[in-house]
């Protein structure tokens, strides 16, 4: 995010001694993307982040990804893996895998357990808050979190998440970094004027977070797959920080809803982009106005992504009579035209506004089967568009 901040105790030049009150010198590292060619942060630590002094083998979620085959459109109630009154779960450890490729991981996590110190070194997160409210912990501060907050959490970062109570957690989990889409940007990385929202939107944290301790373990997700090192000191040390890498927050409700006189593609949708995929959200709007339109989506083939839709609250219009409910996900796969149920299009006319909310989530590669994905699949989906069941 080309947004530059700066937090806490920084020196007035980078690369020069910062000393703390005892004299010693602070810890500068940098936390920077693309091989010192794009964004980064400076920050300052009270102790060497390099210092470990243990590690061992750790095995993340478990994804055991099998293909969508026979090619089929497929409702996922994600619910249905966490039954209610079940406790000790964590938003890191616990998340179930229910859909992804080799370019982006969607989960599902309900949590109401401190997570462990986590570090995804494989690529950013970007985690909807469903329900419930939490405060992510990270090495650049704290931002608290509730119903409806994207969370971006850049690759790398050690962070935890540490709910109040129980939080719904939807996860996109990339192999590379998400940003707003170039098209919403200036040359230089500012938001534009068309864009459907601004860096005013964006939340940050507001003070540097000090923790102490020793020996303190951290989870770390790699492309050789887990291990937990045990940094000899707390990571949390950070007495500041500045740059334009960082985490943020952005609340769905601050998006502004692009509408025209009849149906808007998915594009104007979207909130952000990784490698190979982009996030869309559908909010609560005014719908087309043209006399003779008709307010729901037309059918349309898929030809180069998947289409992942999970229902987060509202009534999603088009996909009435499905059996689809909020907390549903939708997969709808490229080489399937999808479209709107039966008697959805006639009862949808005259509509002025709609009340949905909604993640989108479109690959254009295709999208297999995690293991929470095949456990709480909808056996009859694909079929109701005939309302038939198999």
């Amino acid at each position: 995010m080309a947004y530059y901040r700066r937090l806490g105790e920084v020196p007035d030049k980078r690369h020069t001694q910062h000393r703390a009150p005892d004299g010693s010198l602070y810890h500068e590292e940098l936390m920077g993307e693309e091989g010192f060619s794009s964004d980064s942060s400076l920050l300052y630590h009270r102790d060497s982040p390099s210092a470990l002094t243990d590690a061992r083998p750790w095995e993340p979620p478990a994804e055991d990804y099998r293909r969508n085959h026979p090619l089929l459109p497929r409702h996922l109630r994600p619910y249905a893996l966490f039954p209610e009154g079940e406790n000790g779960v964590d938003a890191v450890t616990g998340r179930r895998v229910l859909l992804g490729n080799a370019d982006v991981r969607l989960s599902y996590a309900v949590a109401d357990e401190p997570s462990p110190l986590y570090k995804d070194a494989i690529g950013d997160q970007c985690v909807y808050v469903e329900e419930g409210e939490a405060v992510v912990e990270t090495v650049f501060g704290a931002l608290s979190a509730g119903p409806g907050d994207y969370v971006v959490l850049p690759r790398g970062m050690i962070h935890r998440w540490v709910p109040s109570g129980q939080v719904r957690l939807y996860c996109i989990e990339a192999a590379s970094h998400i940003a707003p889409p170039s098209r919403y940007l200036s040359r230089y990385g500012q938001l534009l004027e068309h864009a459907p929202y601004c860096e005013r939107d964006l939340r940050a944290p507001a003070e540097p977070l000090l923790r102490e301790g020793r020996d303190v373990e951290v989870h770390v997700r790699h492309r050789g797959g887990g291990t937990v090192h045990v940094h000899a000191t707390h990571p949390f040390d950070v007495v500041g920080w500045d740059g334009c890498l960082y985490p943020y927050a952005l609340s769905v409700h601050d998006f502004e809803p692009i509408t025209g006189r009849v149906h808007q593609p998915p594009p104007v949708h979207q909130v952000f982009a990784g490698r190979n995929f982009v996030v869309c959200n559908f909010v609560p709007r005014k719908v087309d106005y043209h006399p003779l339109a008709v307010p729901v989506p037309y059918a349309h083939s898929n030809v180069d992504s998947d289409e992942v839709m999970f229902y987060c609250g509202g009534d999603y219009e088009a996909r009435r009579g499905s059996g689809i409910e909020r907390g549903s996900v939708s997969l709808h796969p490229g080489g399937h035209t999808h479209g709107p149920h039966p008697g959805v299009r006639e009862r949808a006319l005259g509509l002025e506004a709609v009340n949905e909310l909604a993640v989108m989530v479109d690959t254009f590669a295709p999208l297999e089967l995690g293991e929470g994905g095949a456990a709480c699949a909808d056996p009859d989906y694909a079929w109701t568009w005939t309302n038939v069941r198999r």
